[in-house]
């Protein structure tokens, strides 16, 4: 029986905390779906091309060495009712500390009521990555910080054109 996953996120941009998430992920399923969430209140920093670039260019080796396949699609609805759409059962969330383990499990709970069939899965991050969020790494490179510790490599470039210090 093939297992689909649904990772979702802004991905604004990839981290090596989605990166780790990934990589966990990538080992759970057969086949994992990588969801950029678009929400019209938010002004990203990347287009959804660019940041569906940015993860093809990371998730690749890293499918390719599981032995699972992946896409990638942009979503603006509820996030339940992407994993539907592309025939999930198994909805991927990562979790830094306890302020995200509060958020997500009530997140957690809201989507199991309106999704009984989809499973949530908690993916501790690793030690390393657990400060790591896509705001700070925005902000550092914004304002002229190496962020190259904490995005893949082919990311660091992207942000070091869109803030050529």
């Amino acid at each position: 029986m093939s297992r689909t996953a649904f990772y979702p996120g802004s991905f604004d941009p990839l981290t090596n905390g989605h990166l780790d998430v990934l990589r966990h992920a990538f080992h759970l399923t057969d086949r994992l779906v990588i969801g950029i969430g678009m929400q019209a209140s938010k002004m990203p920093l990347f287009s959804v091309e660019a940041r569906s670039e940015m993860i093809r260019d990371v998730a690749e080796p890293l499918a390719h060495s599981s032995g699972a396949s992946f896409e990638v699609v942009a979503f603006d609805d509820l996030v339940v009712f992407a994993a539907r759409r592309v025939g999930a059962t198994i909805l991927i969330r990562g979790l830094r500390d306890g302020t995200d383990l509060d958020y997500e499990m009530q997140m957690a709970g809201m989507n199991e009521s309106m999704a009984p069939d989809v499973l949530t899965v908690f993916l501790p991050s690793s030690p390393m990555v657990r400060p790591i969020t896509a705001t700070l790494v925005r902000q550092i490179a914004s304002m002229g910080g190496d962020v190259a510790g904490f995005v893949p490599a082919s990311v660091a470039r992207k942000l070091r054109e869109k803030f050529p210090g």
